[in-house]
């Protein structure tokens, strides 16, 4: 355990079990069917062999939330594999991530999965904005508060978003990076198209999807999916709340996600990891810590942040949001959180 939780009260009764012997860590990072007929057979054999009872048995709650573990993120090759400094960064990471799942099968009540869900014509993506010579903003542009305010960077009038006219988007658009500004976030980001609906890069990581089948199958639980991002108005990287709730007349444009929040706040231990740690992982922790902190700052105490099993966005020589990932993780930690590895955390 880091040096930052050695002292938090850790779960100390070892419920691991082994992993079993269709999990092969060599194809994390590839993608393929999941083969549910024969891991529901084999799941069953592997509860009546374990003694694991049913979820809904449970004394002590424990859900593991699995942010945006998606091809789009975690795949080589794909749109906006998460590679952190490593290289490798989601692949390791959920490779550890399966491991994980496999070997806390009896203790896991319930897992919850979110899903980046996106369309072509989004404020983060290159169509929904122009120059004066009609281009769209490259990937990985960075629009601030300053390039709208100039005219460096405008809405695209010929895309129809919430029917809104030319003027009002552009209006709108205005408005979106100075809320931006003014609540401290990072700059609009333009993204590489990516985790469109209906896609590949949308599916669940095929390893991941097979572990939480699994643990479905053995514990007779059933994963819980959350879909965030796909309102065209706003940004979405925390799953609990976008980064812009109202538009430039103060109408409502989205929402807060309170029953998420509810839900997750009535278990007993809250397991968190996914992709990536510098933008959705981090803002829905970030978003978790501030309603804890409003309700009962103790209640910071039963969730833990599995370090290992998350990475930041890292472009070679563009961008590296390690350090402001770790600065955050420790803030996290200050609040009462409790940051551990992996191969650490047992109940």
């Amino acid at each position: 355990m880091n040096a930052s939780t050695q002292n938090a009260s850790t779960p100390n009764t070892s419920t691991q079990l082994p992993t079993p012997a269709h999990f092969n860590p060599l194809t994390v990072g590839e993608v393929w069917p999941v083969p549910y007929q024969s891991r529901a057979a084999e799941a069953k054999i592997w509860a009546q062999q374990h003694h694991i009872s049913p979820a809904a048995q449970d004394k002590t709650r424990v859900c593991l939330l699995a942010i945006d573990v998606q091809n789009t993120f975690c795949i080589p090759g794909f749109e906006l594999f998460v590679a952190g400094r490593s290289g490798k960064g989601a692949v390791e990471d959920n490779e550890r991530l399966c491991a994980f799942i496999y070997r806390n099968l009896g203790v896991i009540s319930e897992i919850v999965l979110t899903m980046d869900t996106h369309t072509a014509a989004q404020i983060f993506h290159p169509v929904f904005w122009v120059n004066a010579a009609g281009q769209h903003p490259p990937a990985m542009t960075m629009i601030h508060l300053a390039d709208v305010e100039q005219g460096i960077w405008r809405a695209n009038p010929a895309v129809s978003l919430e029917q809104h006219s030319a003027d009002r988007l552009q209006a709108y658009a205005l408005h979106y990076v100075r809320q931006l500004d003014a609540a401290g976030k990072y700059p609009l980001t333009i993204w590489p198209y990516h985790s469109m609906l209906g896609g590949i890069g949308h599916a669940i990581v095929s390893a991941v999807e097979e572990a939480c089948f699994f643990h479905n199958m053995a514990r007779s639980s059933q994963t819980r999916f959350e879909i965030k991002g796909n309102n065209p108005l706003t940004e979405n990287y925390s799953v609990l709340k976008p980064e812009v709730l109202e538009d430039e007349k103060q109408g409502a444009i989205a929402r807060k996600n309170t029953a998420l929040i509810q839900t997750l706040l009535s278990f007993d231990v809250v397991l968190i990891a996914g992709q990536a740690k510098s933008h959705c992982v981090a803002w829905t922790i970030d978003d978790l810590l501030t309603d804890i902190q409003a309700i009962d700052p103790s209640l910071a105490q039963k969730i833990y942040l599995l370090e290992d099993c998350s990475s930041a966005v890292v472009v070679p020589g563009v961008v590296d949001f390690t350090d402001p990932a770790d600065q955050a993780y420790q803030r996290f930690a200050d609040a009462g959180m409790q940051v551990v590895k992996s191969t650490d955390w047992t109940l």
